[in-house]
């Protein structure tokens, strides 16, 4: 426990760092909206196409936009105040609630299986999630694939402590699978299809059958409070970019693509394995979600239970 906390108070620290020029862009201005935003994703596209601000304006609102590089940390800054709104996978708010983060979940986009994938160099000898025992396997901590990596040992009948963990960020996990010093990597899209791309590596196991792999919106329960119409002009803005998206997948890669530093190809690879739709957060969503939090609290992964229901935004409230 001791350690949880300790490594919680680092990455809070870390957030906070991040998140500070957009905390001093903010102070003193009283109706802004604080998003945080992933560097691939349909935030990403709102942000470029930049219809919101003038939703927002009309509305008496400014946007203030911050980039972190994975779920957890965004997480953790809605949980110090930092942000009013953003979107992860599905492990980082498990973490993020057992953590006591104000979080509410507003919205989802439906299951994308394909979008993340356990990966071995195209030589391995490794032919099976089974074959991981005793490996060492590269992943981000507490992020979607976390969750990936615990069900497809479970399915493989391999306990989770049967393996070596290295908890790296995309970057250093994509450096370690090259040199071989990590004999797998559990990673997301577009990062997934870049290392297949660059290095021929292959999918010992993608989600298909073993996970859900939603991508959910969160607001913090404060900001919900203060105007939760807010949310909803937000969210609403979003299924416009949703539905352009899925109808133009190549120019949509084309814009994404300088950013993200990736060719077009491979950032439509991913583009066509993800889900589309912003749908409202549903009882049988929720139920799925209760199934990560028992599952990493059975593993020791999060200090204590928790009811995903309790941070759930349920239609029409």
């Amino acid at each position: 426990m001791k350690r949880f906390i300790k490594r919680l108070i680092a990455s809070a620290m870390l957030s906070l760092a991040i998140v500070g020029s957009t905390v001093g862009a903010s102070y003193g201005q009283d109706k802004v909206v604080r998003i945080g935003f992933q560097k691939y994703g349909k935030l990403v596209l709102l942000k470029s196409k930049g219809t919101l601000e003038g939703k927002l304006k009309a509305a008496g609102y400014q946007v203030v936009w911050t980039e972190f590089p994975s779920g957890p940390p965004l997480l953790e800054a809605l949980n110090v105040g930092a942000i009013d709104f953003g979107n992860t996978g599905e492990a980082p708010p498990i973490f993020a609630q057992a953590a006591g983060a104000p979080i509410q979940y507003v919205a989802y986009e439906p299951p994308a299986p394909k979008g993340e994938a356990i990966l071995v160099p195209k030589d391995s000898k490794i032919a099976s999630v089974a074959d991981l025992k005793g490996r060492k396997v590269a992943l981000n901590k507490g992020s979607n694939v976390h969750y990936l990596l615990v069900k497809a040992l479970e399915k493989a009948g391999i306990k989770y402590s049967e393996i070596e963990q290295v908890f790296l960020a995309p970057a250093d996990a994509r450096a370690a699978f090259e040199r071989g010093a990590v004999d797998a990597w559990v990673i997301w899209d577009p990062f997934q299809a870049a290392a297949e791309a660059a290095t021929g590596a292959r999918t010992l196991a993608d989600g298909t059958g073993i996970v859900s792999n939603y991508q959910f919106y969160f607001a913090s329960k404060k900001f919900i409070g203060a105007d939760p119409k807010i949310v909803d002009l937000v969210l609403a803005q979003l299924s416009e970019v949703d539905d352009w998206a899925k109808g133009d997948i190549h120019t949509v890669a084309e814009q994404l693509a300088p950013a993200i530093g990736l060719p077009v190809p491979v950032v439509e690879v991913a583009l066509k394995r993800q889900s589309y739709g912003i749908k409202p957060i549903t009882d049988s969503v929720i139920a799925d979600q209760q199934q990560v939090a028992d599952a990493f609290f059975a593993l020791g992964l999060i200090p204590k239970q928790i009811k995903i229901s309790d941070a759930a935004r349920r239609p029409g409230t």
